[in-house]
């Protein structure tokens, strides 16, 4: 599991394998000069012979020399910091910007299936741990190999026998090393599926909160945020327990190491077989070789935390797209608006059935009222028909094509959509309508504000169609968000309409001024209207009635009140006396 994430995080590093040259020569330099530096401590103690015999002018000499190699070897590793950073931080950009691409072209299934927080923690908060382990692991990996390596190289110069001890008594902290990597990564992974779990859970209460508290439904909150916390505490413990065990279990090696170096050294010394210099030099390698291991020993425990957030950051990229357009995909302009479905089966769980054989033919320019009890497939009509789902078997045709040949793009442009639920984003009002038209003119983007009756309450505000609001509409009242996703329709004007629940939250006086503007923007154009008040659609020139994924009833108004079936049931029933 970990190698097959380690290679595809090796695919991004590949983009930049000159900072990553860059970053081991510096790397090579900064060590070189690191372990050079002993040698010129150990020659400067060697001309310290005894009282009254200390070679003043050699270790003048030794010191201007050692304060050179302390200078380059500070640029050298100021620049290798410059190269991991810029390596690092690309890196998580790029898997960044691959993830957000991924998720605009995933298929909605993934989206309703998959918490909001979740793929905002994946995104987010797993980017941001993948960064700071990568970051680490180029940092500190790097100077480890190649410290430990040249320490090695520049001790068997020195003492052949001496760097004997070392090599032998090195594999105990490597194998305890391996042992807490294993250990590691699956407690890492749990913990930052904890963490979107809880990310989730934090979005879905603060999204909702008037729903929680006018519920009193706190407590309950509380408990269930309480219980994530403490799973999460759980796993945090298990991690950081296993994490923290690498660097005493590898300090308590590389104290084996030094005492080693120092027994042996010190015997060598006596019997004239190194320098006291000599010595000198062998315990400060002995240091800084077993340092790195220590720090090695760490990068390892964050590169399986950050291996571990890379894996679920790649799941998401790896995920099945939705399905690709044809090469051969043709671009719809100017629709007519001839919309067949023939022979239409779909459900979003196949144990659960929901619409079969539904079949239906609107003629350029016809109003088509969808109605029927919650849960029968209205909204799934409207998911169809702009293709956020594709049907199971049977077809969807515009102007006798197929939508599954035509572009995405194009057939959602050739729809205007106003949901029930209002989406705005964090912007400017002017923003807001001009969406799906971004090179609007004022006047334009103004006639749609007055077209959709809210160019009134705009001007009313501090700053006019300037005005800047927050995330989902900020402290606009549900109405007045509404009428801003109506203005933002009759702005792009499309040749076909999308209404669902359109006016649901608008005032009656405002809602019979909307139908009014409504039935201006519909005439020529075929427009689909999903509607629970059924006055809304008396004008419609096909009512469809649907129930159970089926329609039972077609027709107008009129000729379904006269056959006393279901539709005047519903009819009846709001506006019985």
């Amino acid at each position: 599991m970990n190698k097959q994430i380690f290679v595809k995080v090796l695919r991004y590093i590949k983009k930049y394998w000159f900072y990553m040259v860059l970053s081991i020569i510096f790397a090579a330099i900064t060590v070189a000069l690191t372990l050079y530096l002993p040698i010129l401590t150990g020659d400067a103690i060697d001309l310290i012979v005894d009282k009254g015999m200390v070679d003043f002018g050699g270790i003048l000499g030794i010191f201007k020399k050692a304060a050179v190699v302390i200078i380059i070897t500070a640029v050298s590793q100021w620049g290798m910091n410059i190269c991991n950073n810029r390596m690092a931080y690309n890196i998580v950009q790029d898997i960044r910007n691959e993830a957000f691409k991924k998720i605009e072209i995933l298929p909605l299934k993934y989206v309703d299936a998959h918490s909001n927080g979740d793929i905002v923690s994946r995104v987010i908060a797993d980017a941001d741990q993948f960064s700071e382990g990568l970051l680490m692991g180029f940092t500190q990996l790097f100077t480890g190999v190649m410290t430990i390596f040249g320490t090695l190289i520049f001790m068997l110069t020195i003492n052949v026998k001496i760097t004997l001890v070392v090599v032998i008594i090195t594999p105990v902290s490597l194998l305890v090393a391996n042992f807490i990597a294993k250990k590691t990564f699956d407690m890492f992974k749990i913990q930052s599926e904890t963490r979107g779990e809880q990310t989730s859970f934090i979005d879905e209460m603060i999204g909702n909160q008037k729903v929680v508290q006018a519920y009193c439904h706190e407590d309950e909150a509380m408990e269930k945020f309480d219980e994530i916390n403490e799973r999460l505490g759980k796993y945090s413990l298990r991690a950081i327990f296993y994490s923290s065990l690498t660097n005493p279990c590898t300090r308590f090696v590389n104290s084996l190491v030094y005492t080693g170096v120092g027994i042996t050294g010190a015997i060598s010394a006596i019997t004239g077989g190194i320098s006291v210099g000599q010595l000198s030099c062998l315990l400060s390698y002995a240091n800084q070789y077993t340092k790195p291991f220590n720090e090695i020993s760490g990068v390892i425990t964050e590169l399986q935390n950050a291996l571990a957030c890379a894996a679920r950051i790649f799941e998401l990229i790896e995920e099945e797209p939705q399905s690709p357009e044809p090469d051969d995909a043709s671009v719809l302009n100017n629709a007519d608006g001839n919309v067949l479905l023939e022979n239409v089966y779909f459900s979003y769980r196949p144990e659960q059935k929901l619409i079969q054989d539904f079949n239906l033919n609107v003629k350029p320019g016809q109003r088509v009222a969808i109605v029927g009890p919650t849960g029968c497939g209205k909204t799934t009509v409207i998911n169809l028909l702009m293709r956020f789902y594709d049907v199971d078997s049977g077809s969807i045709k515009i102007d006798g094509e197929d939508i599954r040949h035509i572009t995405r793009a194009s057939l959602r442009t050739s729809y205007g959509m106003v949901l029930q639920e209002t989406w705005l984003k964090s912007g400017t009002i002017r923003e807001n309508i001009a969406f799906g038209k971004p090179d609007a003119t004022d006047d334009e983007i103004i006639q749609a504000a007055k077209a959709s009756h809210c160019h009134s309450f705009i001007k009313r505000m501090s700053k006019g169609y300037d005005t800047v609001i927050g995330e989902d509409g900020g402290s606009l009242s549900q109405g007045q968000k509404q009428l801003l996703c109506i203005a933002r329709v009759m702005l792009c004007l499309p040749p076909m309409l999308i209404l669902d629940e359109a006016t649901s939250s608008i005032d009656t006086r405002t809602e019979l001024k909307i139908q009014n503007a409504f039935a201006v923007m519909m005439e020529g154009r075929t427009s689909f209207i999903v509607a629970h008040r059924l006055s809304t659609i008396q004008s419609a020139d096909i009512i469809l009635v649907m129930k159970d994924g089926n329609i039972i009833e077609q027709g107008n108004h009129e000729t379904l009140l006269k056959q006393k079936g279901f539709y005047a049931e519903l009819y009846n029933s709001q506006f019985a006396v």
